[in-house]
C-alpha cells in the first residue's frame, strides 16, 4: 500500500511539474504567424531592390519581367501587413472604448528601473537577476521597436507606392527621403529581429509560446514570476471562496 501510495505521489509530482500556463490566444498567433511571414516576404522581395547594383541583385532582377514579379510579390504581402496593423490598432482601439485593454504591454517606470538592475547584474554589481510579470523590458522594448519600425516602414512605403498623388501635397524631395527611410528601416529592423529577438527568444531559451500558446511552470517562474504569483494568488482566493 505504501508503495502505490508513493508512486501515486511521484505521477502527481510529475504533473505538476508539467503544468502549463496559457500564455498567447489563438488571435495574437495568428496575428505574429501573419506578422512572421509577411515581415520575411516584404524583406527578401525588398533587399534586392534596394541593392540593385550588387550582382546578386542583378541575377534575381534580370529581366523586366524578373522586376515586375518582385514588386508585384512586395506590393501584396505590403497590403497584408497593413490589414493586420488595421486589425492590430482596431483591436486596441475596441478594447480601450470597453476599457478591457491590457496594460502590461506599456511601458512604465518599473522597465527602466528594471533595466537598470540587469545591467547592475550583468556587471556583477548585484547577485540576483529583477523578476518581470506577463512581459519584461526586453520583450517590450522587442514590440515597440517592431511596431514604430512598422510604422515607418508602411508610412514611407505607401509615399513609394503612390509618387504622383502624395507630391500633389507634399513637395518633391519627401520621395527621397521616403526611399532612405523605407530601405534603412527595413534593414534595420531585420538586423534587430536576429539579433535581439531571435536570440532571446529562440537561442538564449527555446520559447515556443507564440506558435503553441502555452508556457510551462517552470518557465512562468523563472521568466515571468510576478505573473506567476499573482496567478497562484488569484487560484487561491477563488479556491477559498468555493470552501463552504
Amino acid at each position: 500500500m505504501s508503495e502505490q501510495m508513493e508512486k501515486n505521489a511521484v505521477q502527481k509530482s510529475a504533473v505538476q511539474t508539467h503544468k502549463m500556463f496559457m500564455r498567447f490566444n489563438l488571435g495574437q498567433r495568428w496575428e505574429h504567424m501573419l506578422l512572421l511571414i509577411s515581415f520575411t516576404v516584404l524583406l527578401l522581395t525588398g533587399l534586392p531592390q534596394k541593392y540593385r547594383a550588387a550582382t546578386w541583385s542583378q541575377q534575381i532582377l534580370s529581366t523586366p519581367e524578373r522586376v515586375e514579379l518582385i514588386q508585384t510579390i512586395h506590393h501584396i504581402f505590403a497590403v497584408v501587413l497593413i490589414l493586420e496593423v488595421i486589425y492590430h490598432l482596431g483591436k486596441a482601439i475596441i478594447l480601450m472604448a470597453r476599457r478591457r485593454l491590457p496594460g502590461d504591454i506599456f511601458v512604465s517606470w518599473q522597465d527602466i528601473r528594471d533595466a537598470g538592475q540587469m545591467v547592475a547584474y550583468l556587471l556583477f554589481l548585484r547577485k540576483e537577476k529583477p523578476i518581470f510579470g506577463k512581459y519584461s523590458f526586453e520583450e517590450k522594448v522587442t514590440y515597440w521597436f517592431i511596431f514604430i519600425g512598422i510604422g515607418i516602414m508602411l508610412v514611407s512605403g505607401i509615399i513609394l507606392w503612390f509618387p504622383e498623388v502624395v507630391t500633389r501635397v507634399l513637395s518633391g524631395g519627401v520621395i527621397p527621403a521616403a526611399k532612405l527611410a523605407h530601405s534603412t528601416e527595413a534593414v534595420v529592423a531585420g538586423i534587430f529581429i536576429v539579433l535581439w529577438h531571435f536570440y532571446h527568444v529562440h537561442l538564449q531559451r527555446l520559447n515556443l509560446s507564440i506558435f503553441n500558446g502555452s508556457i510551462s511552470e517552470d518557465d512562468m517562474k523563472t521568466y515571468h514570476a510576478l505573473e506567476y504569483e499573482q496567478l497562484m494568488a488569484g487560484q487561491a482566493g477563488k479556491s477559498g471562496e468555493e470552501q463552504p
